[in-house]
């Protein structure tokens, strides 16, 4: 069998790995960027992808690559902590299984994982989709072909494959109405005030989070209330202007925000399709299931979901069976998290000073005991299906 996975992201390399060595088929993953992506953000890393991560054997090597985290900290401007939540107490809800690693290391993991069997092609992707019999053809943007039995589009929220075969953008995606972003800089006095902690502004309708990575490198986050969905035509002015006004650390990190082609930007929306397959052509990851970062399980339900699929493809005598088993078992799990991402918004993005006062109240109320295994039970969602 050969596949065409289109995305050499998180689901894509799983997805990729998983056939080539389980299953033995032949894969080939497009990416259409030039090259892996280096920018991206901390993730905390648990629930299923966790579990797929054991299940192949990866545990050792993200846990190199993975950062210690002693807390997130809620900073006013002065930056007097406010509010704070105690890993120590998140990663016991979760029953230890929590990583903090940033996106871009967990997928140079996968992509070293794989067999120089399966290959690897940056800045090409799909310009046409034509199904066959018994198959897909692919015609790529630099004008070549490939025939496929199974074309899988792992091509991320504004997916390519989702919008040739299935229809327009616009028709499946469900905008949150906010904006994020992400870059890094090298300070070393800011480097060392963060030391392990999450530090994020308590603020209302937007938050700047900073974080330490290695060799006095900072990693800054953002997210913010906007209207319009689209993106700004330059990155770094827009961040400027949005958050400019706050205080603390964050004049620092925006006076070192580089320029726009070095920052990752975009909408935090979900997806909802009808259907994750027409004939021999399947989504996976945000292609077909994203939560939005509000779920902060992004990344863990695409490594879950690449899993999943694979797992299917195994078990079936047809891959139209397959792929509809996949959907079955996993659309309940992403349905459930992306209603506990709406649900959380307010509490991520208050809307207003009385509702950045209730956060800190309800991360005070955390202390007591039991709660966090609460927490940890609504944070990984309802347990479907076993993983491993």
């Amino acid at each position: 069998m050969r596949v065409v996975i289109c995305g050499a992201g998180i689901a894509g390399l799983a997805l990729a790995g998983r056939l080539h060595n389980v299953l033995g088929w032949e894969v080939v993953v497009l990416e259409k960027a030039p090259q892996p992506r280096t920018e991206g953000y901390m993730i905390d890393f648990f629930g299923p992808g966790y579990d797929a991560a054991e299940a192949m054997g990866m545990l050792p090597w993200l846990d190199e690559l993975s950062y210690p985290v002693s807390e997130a900290a809620f900073l006013d401007g002065d930056g007097r902590c406010r509010a704070r939540l105690p890993y120590g107490r998140f990663a016991r809800s979760v029953r230890g299984r929590l990583l903090s690693i940033m996106r871009p290391d967990l997928e140079l993991a996968l992509r070293e994982r794989l067999s120089f069997a399966v290959r690897l092609r940056f800045g090409v992707g799909p310009a046409s989709v034509d199904a066959r019999p018994g198959g897909i053809h692919v015609t790529l943007t630099d004008g070549s072909g490939i025939d496929a039995d199974l074309l899988v589009g792992a091509d991320g929220l504004h997916s390519t494959v989702r919008t040739l075969v299935f229809g327009e953008e616009h028709q499946y995606v469900r905008y949150l109405g906010y904006h994020t972003a992400a870059f890094t800089f090298h300070d070393p006095e800011v480097h060392e005030q963060l030391g392990d902690r999450f530090c994020l502004t308590d603020t209302v309708g937007r938050q700047m989070g900073l974080y330490a990575l290695r060799e006095d490198e900072v990693a800054a986050f953002t997210v913010h209330r906007a209207a319009d969905p689209s993106r700004p035509g330059d990155a770094r002015d827009a961040l400027r202007r949005e958050y400019g006004s706050l205080g603390w650390l964050v004049p620092r990190a925006l006076a070192q925000c580089p320029p726009s082609a070095q920052i990752y930007y975009d909408q935090v929306a979900q997806i909802d399709l009808p259907s994750w397959s027409h004939g021999r052509v399947v989504l996976v990851g945000d292609a077909c299931q994203a939560v939005s970062l509000l779920a902060g399980q992004g990344a863990s339900l695409a490594m879950g979901g690449a899993y999943v699929l694979a797992d299917q493809l195994s078990r079936a005598s047809r891959i139209e069976d397959a792929l509809h088993a996949y959907e079955r078992l996993w659309r309940p799990v992403i349905k459930n998290r992306q209603r506990v991402a709406r649900r959380a918004a307010r509490w991520f993005v208050p809307e207003s000073s009385r509702q950045v006062r209730a956060r800190r109240a309800a991360l005070l109320l955390a202390g007591l005991p039991g709660v966090w295994r609460l927490v940890g039970s609504a944070l990984a969602g309802r347990r479907q299906l076993s993983l491993g």
